[in-house]
């Protein structure tokens, strides 16, 4: 047996006994708010450090198991229980058998750092209730060590780590008074909660969402809203016509996007080739855009001509000017006052693609819709 491990000075052990009982006791309430929750393995080889031991046993091996509650993300606290196995140098003796019991804390990088593929360092302490054969005494133990995450999850992590354990022993006539000593040398093996998956995230940011949506009437309910949509005509970019939240008070078009600065198409305006004559395809198109028009009547709208690079550029400035009258004459014969229209070419002076490709050439070929407001002063036009 390994009397030499377990004999403590009565100072030293009134100390440990009331660390321990202050460590294991404080960990349960605390347990219970806790945000993580961990279960760790750490098994390994170990090796008596000093005499006697050294001299009685060659080196063995052990096990610790903890469970940690983490406190916030640097500290966690738990229960933890150790046992150390040394084979005895001399066939005849007994083999060292140590259990240990109690609690201690964790210091450790977040688990959640994004930086060095997240590799999380960590340092503990426990103080224990140690027993050996028939024997009861107390003692400590610390180690360092490296927790490398095992996939995105990150709910197992590994690594390597070094523990010192020491028993303390008391001075007593007929015993060695040498503390024992052993270091533990192995692999450290973690399962906790993981972090959120992108999924999760998007869960609760949405249900943040919707709850901030949810408050947008009573919070605007003192502020103008001409079409008592709910969205305040301060950032109503369609204050004349009932729209929704998400397209900042406008109705949901199928080909036109309205945004605060212009009409966005889905689709393209296609002309016959170098010419002005609007193809079939597109009206559709512009019949969606006549009603946008008439649903917002504060908008007055500049329709811009433009043309790729190819050809002269007296040709590309009159093509771009009649297509742009073209679409103008098309919404003026659709209802809209041509006192709100105005169109303009460019020719190819404002290209938003290159026009050394067939395909940025044909992006650059295009109309656009420039919205200007009109102000209005109790639904008359200044």
């Amino acid at each position: 047996m390994l009397r030499t491990f377990t004999h403590t000075h009565s100072a030293r052990d009134g100390s440990l006994r009331t660390l321990l009982i202050l460590l294991f006791f404080m960990g349960c309430p605390i347990a219970a708010s806790a945000a993580e929750f961990s279960f760790l393995l750490q098994p390994g080889v170990a090796v008596p450090l000093t005499a006697p031991q050294s001299e009685r046993f060659e080196t063995g091996g052990g096990q610790s198991v903890k469970a940690l509650f983490g406190l916030n993300r640097y500290l966690d606290i738990g229960p933890s229980a150790t046992f150390l196995y040394l084979p005895s140098t001399t066939p005849a003796a007994e083999a060292g058998v140590v259990w240990g019991f109690g609690g201690g804390a964790r210091l450790k990088r977040p688990h959640d750092a994004e930086s060095f593929a997240g590799i999380s360092p960590w340092l503990d302490a426990d103080a224990l209730f140690i027993r050996t054969g028939p024997l009861n005494r107390f003692g400590f133990d610390t180690a360092v060590g490296l927790a490398v995450p095992v996939g995105e999850a990150r709910a197992f992590w590994v690594g390597p780590f070094v523990r010192y354990l020491q028993t303390t022993q008391a001075d007593k006539v007929g015993f060695d008074d040498r503390d024992a000593k052993i270091l533990t040398l192995g692999v450290s093996l973690e399962v906790g909660p993981g972090r959120k998956t992108p999924a999760e995230v998007r869960t609760v940011t949405n249900e943040v969402i919707r709850e901030v949506i949810r408050e947008v009437p009573t919070e605007v309910a003192k502020c103008a809203d001409r079409d008592n949509d709910g969205v305040p005509d301060s950032v109503d970019r369609c204050p004349d016509v009932v729209g929704t939240q998400d397209g900042y008070g406008c109705p949901e078009y199928k080909k036109v996007v309205v945004k605060k600065d212009k009409l966005e198409l889905k689709e393209k305006i296609q002309f016959a080739w170098n010419e002005a004559r609007l193809e079939k395809d597109s009206l559709p198109l512009l019949d969606e855009v006549a009603q946008a028009l008439k649903e917002n009547k504060n908008f007055r709208v500049q329709i811009e001509g433009h043309t790729s690079s190819e050809g002269e550029d007296d040709h590309n400035q009159a093509l771009s000017e009649h297509r742009a009258t073209a679409v103008l004459d098309y919404l003026a014969s659709h209802g809209i006052a041509k006192d709100r229209l105005v169109s303009k070419g460019f020719s190819s002076s404002v290209p938003i693609d290159t026009n050394a490709t067939a395909a940025g050439r044909e992006s650059n070929r295009r109309v656009e819709f420039v919205v200007h407001f009109i102000l209005l002063n109790d639904g008359v036009a200044q």
